[in-house]
């Protein structure tokens, strides 16, 4: 007979994995239904976003110090998916533990005109980068190599997030550049894998 003791009794890695999901659910609710801070911009505010002074060769530099990744994120004054986002996945903790240990997140306005630095040292506003880069709804995650070497500019994009994920797509992603698979495998092969890992111990992804 199947029951709760046996299902985290399967395996260790099972058990240290399915604990904290239980236990932050508890407040996941509350989290989920709290009101996202919102700034005179109209975007939603973290208190964990990079402070730039908008020079993205700068701040893929400075990441790379602190062993982290850049990953700029285009938003826009009254996106409800942009919302959602940080109302449901920027709510977990897991996800915002994983985020700022492994990346610094840029957040840019898809139609802000504040001036950006783009890694060529090309000066323009944040709409013109948005353009440049090809970035046409919200919320897009642009992620930029890891580094802090002279890449050619088009080379720099390794992986991009278009449009709102779910939690769990939304955290694979982040460990699928983290982990540098993009070099081997496209997202979705990485996703299978991941889930068919999780499958093996017992845990049912249905749950994010």
């Amino acid at each position: 007979m199947i029951n709760r003791r046996n299902l985290l009794a399967k395996s260790a890695a099972a058990a240290t994995v399915v604990a904290p999901l239980l236990m932050s659910s508890q407040s996941l609710e509350a989290a989920q239904n709290a009101e996202v801070e919102i700034g005179d911009n109209g975007l939603h505010i973290q208190k964990w976003f990079l402070e730039s002074f908008m020079d993205l060769a700068e701040d893929r530099s400075e990441a790379a110090a602190k062993g982290k990744s850049l990953a700029l994120i285009f938003e826009q004054r009254g996106c409800p998916y942009c919302a959602e986002m940080h109302r449901v996945n920027f709510a977990r903790k897991e996800i915002v533990d994983f985020i700022t240990a492994n990346f610094e997140v840029l957040q840019l306005d898809l139609w802000g005109s504040r001036e950006v630095t783009d890694f060529d040292g090309t000066v323009m506003e944040e709409r013109q980068l948005a353009r440049k880069w090809r970035v046409n709804f919200t919320p897009t995650i642009v992620f930029i190599k890891y580094g802090d070497d002279d890449t050619d500019p088009l080379d720099l994009e390794v992986s991009r997030m278009p449009g709102y994920f779910k939690p769990y797509h939304f955290l694979s992603m982040f460990e699928y550049v983290q982990q540098r698979k993009f070099e081997q495998q496209p997202f979705q092969r990485f996703l299978l894998a991941k889930l068919e890992t999780l499958k093996a111990q017992g845990i049912n992804p249905d749950i994010w």
